[in-house]
């Protein structure tokens, strides 16, 4: 491990002049210095880059920004992965946003070894006021997903066990989590601090997003062919009560 450990930060963004530059200073304040930060663009139709251009300077070579269309926000996250030079990889969403020392926080865990996932607790908000706090065990991956948002993956871990699947139009991340723990060589460490913060809604809370959900669920057999369909069939069922 070397003494000056890079961290790559990468914010996936699309549309997002509403609340893409509390992201980037939430990067930009770190208290943790050696932070290349990457920001992959789906070719944007609002002021988005203009913000991003507007914050260069402040970070000068330590910025990489890209913006192109893609086929969806794992397809992006992919392509700053690719990108990222440092020895840790953090991924937080135009949406959310990062504690001012959480780079620091995980850098400290990591320089003690024997770590590939680290994961710390997220602040969910709603309408920006706080709702929980929560940090989601590793060890119960079969029942839920940790906290994305507070991350960070090795890179060795992304070259090991590959990157986020994009047949999984909203929960690749789970599917890449359960990869890691399945290969019975990844290290998970949770990390007892708050490391982002994570506003409620979006995609994750779509009924597509649990239809996909359900299907990884039977992919890795935590449910049954039979449990996948009657649990759609429901869903519909509720969604057309509920119009």
């Amino acid at each position: 491990m070397s003494e000056n450990i890079l961290v790559s930060v990468i914010t996936v963004c699309y549309n997002s002049e509403k609340t893409i530059a509390q992201t980037i200073e939430s990067v930009l304040y770190q208290t943790y210095p050696d932070i290349e930060y990457i920001i992959v663009d789906g070719k944007s139709a609002d002021n988005t880059m203009k913000i991003v251009e507007d914050y260069r300077a402040a970070f000068g070579e330590r910025m990489k920004a890209v913006s192109e269309p893609d086929n969806g926000i794992y397809d992006a996250m992919n392509k700053g992965i690719r990108m990222a030079s440092g020895e840790l990889i953090g991924i937080i969403n135009s949406d959310d946003f990062y504690e001012h020392d959480a780079v620091k926080k995980m850098v400290n865990v990591y320089r003690k070894g024997m770590c590939a996932v680290l994961y710390g607790a997220v602040r969910n908000l709603v309408d920006d006021r706080e709702e929980s706090v929560s940090i989601l065990s590793h060890e119960f991956l079969d029942r839920r997903m940790i906290g994305h948002p507070a991350c960070f993956i090795t890179k060795s871990t992304y070259d090991r066990c590959g990157l986020y699947d994009t047949k999984y139009c909203s929960v690749a991340d789970y599917d890449l989590m359960l990869r890691c723990r399945n290969s019975g060589s990844v290290e998970f460490v949770p990390v007892y601090e708050v490391i982002a913060n994570f506003r409620s809604g979006g995609m994750c809370s779509s009924q597509k997003a649990y239809f996909d959900l359900l299907n990884l669920q039977r992919d890795y057999c935590m449910i049954g062919k039979g449990q996948c369909r009657i649990a759609k069939i429901k869903a519909k069922l509720s969604g057309l009560m509920h119009r």
